[in-house]
Order: C-alpha cells, then structure tokens, then sequence
C-alpha cells in the first residue's frame, strides 16, 4: 500500500514537473493562462457564453481589412494577457461614417471601467493620475502631433512603470500596463511617426456600407460569445517582438503616408541625390561620409549640420558607419550631373538598391 501511495505520489509530481517544462519552452497557450494572470484593476462586465456574434464580427472586418486575423489577436490578447505590450493602435480617416468612435465605445463596453477616453489635453496635462491604471486608453479626434507628444507615447508604450501625479499630491510610480487606441481625421499627421519607428499600427478605415443607429447595442449582447471565443481561439501571430507583433506585419499604406508627411525636406533630398548617383553611375550599393552629404545637400541648395545628417541615417535609416574605409567618392554638381572625386579613407554608410527602393516606397506614399 505505502509503495502504491509513494508511486503515485512520485508521478504526480513528475507530471507537474514535465508541465512546467512545457510551459517554459513553448510558453503558455492564451486559454491556458491560469485565472490569476488577468489581472484589470476593474472588473469585466460581461461574462464569456457560448454563442455567436455576427455584428462583431462583421464589425471587426471592416475595422481591420485583411488585418482581420491580427485584429483579433490584438483583442486577444488585450483580454487574456493584459499585461503584455501592444502597439499604438491609430484608426484615420477624412471621411464620415466610417465606425471609428463606435471601435472605441466598443472596447469600452468589453473592458469597463479599465478603459478610459482622454482628449488631447488630457494626455499633455502633468495630471494624469486618474488614467494611469487603465488598460486602455482611448482619444477620439486625436492630433498629438508635436515631438513632445510623439516621445510621450513612444515612452508609455513600452514603459512598465511611470510617475503618477493628481492635483495637491507628490508624484509616485506606479505600475503601467496601458494601451493607446487612437482615432482622427486626419490621415497625415494626426501623430509624429518617424520612418525606424514600429511601435504604431496605422489602419485607415472606410466608410462602414450601412447605417445602422443600434449597432453598438446589437454588439453589445454579442460579447459574452465573442469572450468565448477569445478563450478558445488560437493566435494567429506569436511574439515576435516586444509589442508582440513583428513590425513587418503591421506595414500599411496608412502608416507610410504619416511617415512620408513627416519626413523632412533634408531627408527627401538625401534619398533624391543617392537615387541620382546609383543611377548614373549603375552602382548596386552606393558608399559615402557625412562631409559628402552635406557638400551635396549644400550644392542642392539645402544648408545643414553632420549631425542632423547623422540624426536621419541612424535613427530614420538605421544605417551605422563602418570602421575606416578607402572607397570611390561621388559628387552632385550644380548642373546635375554626376562626378567621380578622388578616393579617400572615411567612415563610410553603405546604402544598396534594395534599401534605397524600400525608402523611395515609403517616399511615394
């Protein structure tokens, strides 16, 4: 009888241990997650049931396009890991009746009182402790455009903590998991995105083919099914990066056209002068220093400094200098013709046809 209970007990625990070695390389499935895990500071209003829910469903479709897979993961994982990162959701559109604010009163209907909406001067104000713990947080009609806006959201975006303030109180840190759900009109430059940056997911939206005044309500009793389905559906995507999804699967149209908006006039002629030397020359990667783009921007009628020129190939292009170099020098004269120059010994930034092409396309947006 002992050796019975001791060779039970041994495979009980054998069977613990060989889980947690599953769970620690291959992670935990969304519906795995022990309950203890979804952690909102307000409780879900609404329960998971069994059942269907079409309205939603055609609602997520027109949102995400043929993003619709990575939609639901977003909501996915929103509900089932609320802790993790996620990117900067942006939804544009100029024209009307396209369910952008119905998105965020949505969200809000699922999660409660763990999603709140600020406007634009919420979000600049110094006082922010009454959305600090909030899981989402949503702005409708957004246009935080300035470059202390932009830095501000980069930061809350990836930040586990930050310092909480109210009115008559001292700053405390506290810790931050929120998420930000933009909307705007403005299909440009509601927010300052710059070409390296990847934590933004840019959809435009049509407008929705219907007119329907109850849709909200309609998918308002359709969410305990979709819970449901949150619980048992598998994830389309996996954690490929620390906002989970790999930035290559977030490119859209809408986000190059932001991009293109805020690139400067500096970086538009850089990328004209190198388009203008490979071609001439037929050269399948194209080498030069700073003193070489500023001569040629100058020449171009643009004055600046190297280190905004450096600024636009580390941070825009993600390009970094090679260790001293002997390489052919090229220049742009004043007629637009091309030129050899003598060979020098530099610190040169490469840049081949196939990175030149993948700027010029987000210049064409």
């Amino acid at each position: 009888m002992e050796c019975r209970d001791l060779a039970s007990g041994l495979r009980e625990k054998l069977s613990g241990l060989h889980s947690e070695i599953r769970r620690l390389l291959h992670g935990s499935r969304p519906h795995e997650l022990p309950p203890g895990d979804r952690r909102f500071p307000e409780p879900i209003p609404f329960q998971p049931a069994d059942g269907i829910f079409p309205h939603i469903h055609d609602f997520f479709a027109h949102i995400f396009g043929e993003q619709v897979e990575l939609g639901y993961d977003y909501l996915q994982l929103l509900y089932l890991r609320p802790l993790q990162r996620l990117p900067v959701l942006l939804l544009v559109s100029d024209e009307r009746n396209t369910g952008k604010t119905t998105f965020l009163n949505l969200l809000k209907s699922i999660f409660g009182g763990n999603v709140t909406f600020n406007t634009n001067e919420d979000f600049r104000s110094q006082f922010n402790d009454d959305w600090m713990g909030k899981l989402l947080i949503c702005v409708d009609e957004v246009l935080l455009n300035r470059r202390e806006d932009s830095e501000r959201i980069k930061n809350l975006s990836t930040a586990r903590s930050y310092k909480a303030e109210a009115k008559g109180r001292d700053r405390r840190e506290v810790e931050f998991f929120g998420k930000f759900v933009l909307c705007s009109n403005n299909e440009r430059n509601p927010v300052l995105i710059e070409a390296a940056e990847t934590r933004y997911w840019v959809r435009r939206v049509p407008p929705l083919p219907y007119d329907d005044q109850h849709l909200l309500a309609k998918m308002r009793a359709e969410i305990p099914g979709l819970l449901f389905y949150l619980q048992q559906r598998m994830l389309s995507s996996h954690e490929e990066s620390r906002m989970w999804f790999a930035p290559r699967l977030l490119v859209t149209d809408a986000l190059r056209r932001i991009i293109h908006y805020n690139r400067s006039k500096t970086e538009t002629e850089m990328l004209s002068i190198i388009r203008d030397i490979m071609d001439a020359e037929n050269l399948a990667e194209y080498r030069f220093d700073v003193s070489d783009m500023v001569n040629m921007l100058e020449i171009r009628g643009i004055r600046v400094d190297h280190p905004t020129v450096r600024r636009i190939l580390a941070e825009n292009w993600q390009l970094r200098p090679a260790p001293p170099t002997y390489y052919q020098r090229y220049t742009i004269t004043y007629n637009g013709e091309t030129q050899r120059q003598d060979s020098k010994t530099a610190r040169v930034y490469t840049v081949t046809r196939e990175q030149l092409g993948g700027l010029l396309d987000d210049a064409a947006m």
